[in-house]
């Protein structure tokens, strides 16, 4: 949809920005102070699947915190719309609340300079300042305006539905319009913006909830209702839902749900990006014409929705003939801070015939955000090389998909996706929207693209992120010629955990360098016969065990430990490693070095894979080609088996209690039975401070892990 709005627009890259780009009053990109302008922009309806992104949340495999950051992000509360009459006028200036057991309590009224009543409800006498304010509002970027809790009064007053008492009516930028109605009911007692506000300008402040101190702080907690008329004595909760009935009831408000999520503003005045292919007819428009008219999509098999179909007059896509619309060449792309794309500077890019009329029309030169393409990649890997499919539109032929439907149905959704949680409410909430869409619409089969998600840590160094601007950053190449690859990527795993990251240190990494030298070390003087040394295989199919589990669950710096500590066993037992020993120790190695362990491959499996090429036994050759094929990759191999019978403790730690208390443990031999486990207790200190002089009544065993020695006097 595209629609008017105040927007949050970078004077630096020169452009508006979605709501989740504005990260503490600053450009993501550039870091840049944003600032507000009110523009004509495209929206994706995003706020319509506010209920359906929580819901899902339920049933993803996704890391807490991702999770956790896109409920906040999304915002649902439940409460009221209220209805507060304003003096000598039809007016009504409707407030969303959670907190209905403080309105007895709302002493002063506030709206957003937005609001539409704003600018409208001034007296003569005011009118100005209340120009000028709302003017520079504008100028001011959405965080800084929370910080200064600034105001101009209206003069105009309304009507506190519940204590008939007029309230004045104030402008202030600390209220924002994308959220709940754009206006507060103001209860400084028992809210910390409203107090500052109160306080500032010298406005009543009335205790509602028992438990505070309001004469030095607002109190926000819960309590007992006071001042609040037929209500007083209730809780806090149980006076919410009265309250809320007796609203209801004399038709003072509504029940209602809210979402902290705005719509997605995808427009942006830059070159780079993919125009956004839509045309405006001007005679369409004053014809009161357009694509997105009540009969036009019911044509289509895609359900569409538009909030106002009067902003969308004289609108049009563009034909799917003409797609896409490539960018033209242009010798300056750079933005130019008009609030228009640089695009608009040429007239035959602009100029078009308009799609239904043949009239003289314009082209869009807003390009969409680079969060849209990223939201929808996904589905076009699997597809790229292979036909697309075409989507049969009813009434209207059929449209080329970018991807093949087969293909999609067979690959999609993602299993597994890793990524940073800095994108927990941007590219990973935008992809989920994308895909509910399409699947609305018919084109996937499937509403949530990644089954399971886990965010990775950052590497930081010299105690900071790294980035060009703080002159910290590493350069790999620098390290892979002084290292090798290997070792550098070995490193990255093993320098902390996989969600957490770690700190980069140009002399750790030595480490990792000298335990692959010795891998390779001790590669070299492996024995061709079976080993027989039983504590080199227990320990290996720990290993293989321990390594597969970490794999598996992103532990990466506990996998590279394991490695290295069964390395050091090898090392101390060097005449008995056997090649069969390495060739499991290497594949499990591959994947967190897989150029060194495909070199140890070949090694390892040389003499066994050597051809006769000068004749010999054809059979005998045929099969060793058979078994160098076979060895020829260390990543084509299966992963190695492990013995669950071999992962078994020879030891068991066994709890010994005395009259049901514990009082020691011992370790013992696996399988020993309850009388020498009774023998070796009564003969241990501990034990014989509580049974001295005392009888053995009877004893409790559970094999293996417990024995209960019941003691009389």
């Amino acid at each position: 949809m595209r629609k008017k709005a105040p927007v949050d627009w970078c004077p630096s890259c020169k452009t508006v920005l979605a709501n989740e780009q504005v990260v503490a009053g600053k450009c993501e990109r550039c870091g840049h102070e944003v600032i507000q302008k009110e523009l004509e922009q495209w929206f994706f309806k995003i706020t319509e699947y506010s209920q359906k992104l929580l819901d899902n949340l339920a049933n993803l495999d996704w890391s807490e915190t991702t999770k956790t950051m896109q409920k906040n992000w999304i915002g649902r509360s439940e409460g009221a719309e209220v209805d507060f009459k304003i003096k000598n006028s039809s007016d009504v200036i409707k407030v969303y609340t959670t907190r209905l057991d403080t309105i007895f309590g709302a002493t002063f009224m506030v709206l957003a300079p937005e609001h539409e009543l704003a600018s409208k409800l001034s007296t003569d006498k005011l009118s100005e300042a209340v120009k000028k304010y709302i003017d520079d509002s504008k100028k001011v970027s959405e965080e800084d305006r929370q910080k200064d809790k600034s105001g101009v009064f209206t003069g105009t007053y309304c009507i506190n539905p519940f204590t008939k008492k007029e309230i004045p009516i104030w402008i202030a930028d600390y209220v924002l319009m994308g959220y709940g109605t754009g206006a507060i009911m103001a209860v400084p007692a028992h809210d910390g913006r409203d107090y500052k506000f109160a306080k500032k300008s010298k406005l009543d402040i009335v205790e509602v909830i028992s438990g505070g101190n309001i004469e030095k702080e607002a109190y926000l907690g819960e309590g007992k209702m006071v001042n609040s008329g037929q209500f007083d004595g209730l809780g806090s909760k149980e006076g919410i839902q009265k309250v809320s009935k007796y609203i209801e009831e004399n038709k003072l408000g509504k029940k209602t749900v809210n979402f902290h999520l705005r719509d997605w503003l995808i427009s942006r005045q830059r070159y780079w990006g993919p125009p956004i292919p839509m045309i405006h007819c001007e005679k369409c428009s004053s014809d009161g014409k357009s694509w997105f008219d009540t009969k036009e999509l019911k044509k289509s098999s895609i359900k569409y929705q538009v909030s106002s179909v009067k902003e969308m007059k004289g609108w049009y896509p563009v034909p799917e003939k003409d797609l896409p619309v490539e960018l033209p060449h242009l010798g300056d792309y750079q933005p130019k801070g008009k609030g228009v794309s640089p695009l608009a500077t040429l007239p035959e890019f602009m100029s078009v015939k308009c799609p239904e009329c043949g009239s003289l029309a314009k082209r869009e030169t807003d390009v969409s955000d680079t969060f849209l393409d990223s939201s929808w990649y996904y589905l076009r890997y699997p597809s790229v090389g292979i036909q697309n499919s075409k989507f049969k539109i009813k009434n209207g032929g059929g449209v080329e998909l970018p991807w093949n439907v087969d293909v999609t149905k067979k690959w999609l959704p993602v299993d597994n996706y890793i990524g940073g949680n800095e994108h927990a409410v941007m590219h990973l909430l935008y992809s989920r929207f994308i895909t509910m869409a399409l699947k609305d619409m018919g084109l996937v089969d499937f509403e949530e693209p990644f089954k399971k998600f886990r965010a990775h840590g950052l590497v930081i160094h010299e105690g900071a992120k790294m980035s060009k601007s703080r002159g910290n950053v590493v350069n790999p190449n620098e390290f892979i010629d002084s290292y090798g690859a290997d070792t550098l990527r070995m490193y990255l795993l093993f320098l902390g955990p996989y969600n957490q990251g770690g700190a980069f240190s140009d002399r750790a990494i030595s480490g990792v360098y000298r335990f692959l030298n010795r891998v390779w070390s001790i590669s070299q003087e492996a024995k061709d016969e079976e080993s027989s040394d039983k504590e080199l295989e227990k320990n290996l199919h720990r290993l293989i065990k321990s390594v597969g589990e970490d794999l598996e669950n992103l532990k990466f710096n506990t996998a590279v430990a394991a490695l290295m500590e069964y390395l050091n066993l090898m090392y101390d037992k060097k005449d008995k490693v056997s090649k069969n020993i390495l060739k499991r120790y290497i594949l499990l190695l591959a994947p967190l070095a897989p150029h060194i362990t495909e070199e140890l491959w070949q090694l390892v499996n040389s003499s066994e894979s050597m051809v006769n090429s000068e004749g010999g036994d054809k059979t005998k050759n045929n099969e060793l080609q058979a078994k160098r094929t076979k060895n020829w990759s260390v990543h084509q191999q299966s992963w190695p088996e492990y013995d669950p019978k071999q992962i078994e403790e020879d030891k068991v730690t066994i709890i010994i209690q005395v009259n049901g208390r514990i009082r020691d443990k011992i370790e013992a031999d696996k399988g020993i039975s309850e009388e020498e486990v009774a023998r070796l207790s009564l003969d241990r200190p501990k034990i014989k401070s509580y049974t001295k002089d005392r009888k053995l009544l009877r004893s409790i065993w559970i094999k293996g892990r417990l024995l209960n020695l019941v003691i009389g006097d």
